[in-house]
């Protein structure tokens, strides 16, 4: 068994209302951490107060990008706490550290982390339709070396943030998607696929130029033709085709979300016909103004689905099912929520139950 050393928090934190949450504002009392070595590897696994870190002005993250990260939550059931498919989130993880040369972590060493970071700050987990504890873990590089190489030293860490209902009012409100075809996320054989810090930062610009234009969302194509659709900024996307959903297949420049490879299972149980496959960017405009295409949206962890009501791309716009939330879309975010809160029976194994 895992042993975790404890240091208790003088004073714990007054919790923000409930009303007052947003998302990513708040941190809970305490955090996890564990530090790695060659010599030791991983190791000293602790719960303190959340607090600030040192490190130093040389530590190899600041200077040549070495941190990824994931993002899941915790959410109140009627009878206690449970987790999303924890065991996905840390599997990506890995995947994501083996493409930065960064060592592994032992995902039950994680998972049991986690769940007793949580059980102690279960107090923090809110109550409200729609909210849920935000759990970020991250990996980043502590060497202070300025050369070009993996570091030898790394710091693992889990936060957790209290976050409100992405949809305040609970409902699916469509969102305006800018399609970009001057940059590119990513391409085959980069790090498209992994939850890497970089990747964000090299979004934002985009998501700026989206911004002024007036839509919410970068949808991205691909980083060699600009052709094929991939994936929007924070999100995985579908096309729904009446009873068939479609979304572009994993490549290598695509990040593989674990919403979305739950609802591809969801939508298949729910008898759906799903397509994993290659979609045309002009396909998806003449199939929307054609009403072949019947709805779109986004899958995240953040929204869990979010309806799409209107695309641009180039000086053309197409909008989406009258810029209405469709049925299939209602459809796949009342059953996924109500299995993440404990509404409906778990037939698929996704939830993990950490207190009683």
């Amino acid at each position: 068994m895992l042993q975790i050393k404890f240091e208790q928090r003088e004073q714990l934190k007054q919790k923000p209302g409930q009303s007052q949450l947003g998302f990513g504002r708040y941190f809970t009392d305490y955090m996890f951490s564990m530090d790695y070595t060659e010599e030791q590897g991983w190791h000293d696994a602790k719960i303190t107060p959340y607090q600030n870190i040192e490190m130093s002005p040389a530590s190899q993250s600041i200077h040549y990008g070495q941190s990824v990260f994931e993002g899941l939550k915790a959410y109140r059931i009627d009878d206690g706490i449970q987790l999303f498919r924890p065991d996905q989130n840390f599997k990506r993880l890995n995947q994501s550290l083996a493409r930065l040369e960064m060592p592994q972590i032992d995902e039950a060493v994680a998972l049991e982390g986690l769940k007793e970071l949580v059980k102690l700050e279960q107090d923090w987990v809110p109550s409200e339709p729609g909210q849920s504890l935000y759990i970020r873990p991250v990996v980043f590089a502590t060497e202070p070396f300025l050369g070009v190489r993996p570091a030898n030293q790394y710091k693992f860490l889990i936060i957790l943030s209290p976050v409100g209902a992405y949809y305040g009012d609970g409902q699916l409100l469509p969102t305006k998607i800018y399609v970009e075809d001057e940059y590119v996320r990513a391409v085959r054989g980069g790090v498209g696929f992994a939850k890497v810090a970089g990747n964000y930062a090299a979004s934002l610009l985009a998501q700026s130029k989206a911004a002024k234009l007036g839509y919410d969302q970068v949808l991205w194509l691909d980083g060699v033709e600009q052709k094929y659709v991939e994936e929007v900024g924070s999100m995985n996307i579908f096309f729904v085709y009446g009873n068939k959903l479609v979304t572009p297949a994993l490549n290598g420049s695509i990040l593989p979300g674990i919403t979305r490879k739950s609802i591809l299972e969801l939508a298949q149980s729910l008898g759906y016909e799903v397509e994993e496959r290659k979609i045309a960017i002009e396909e998806v405009f003449n199939a929307a103004k054609n009403g072949e295409i019947t709805e779109i949206f986004g899958s995240g962890t953040a929204v869990v689905v979010s309806p799409v009501g209107e695309i641009k791309y180039k000086d053309e716009v197409a909008v989406i099912n009258d810029f209405k939330t469709g049925d299939v879309t209602n459809k796949l975010y009342e059953i996924y929520t109500s299995i993440q809160n404990g509404k409906v029976e778990d037939t698929f194994g996704w939830t993990v139950k950490i207190t009683d």
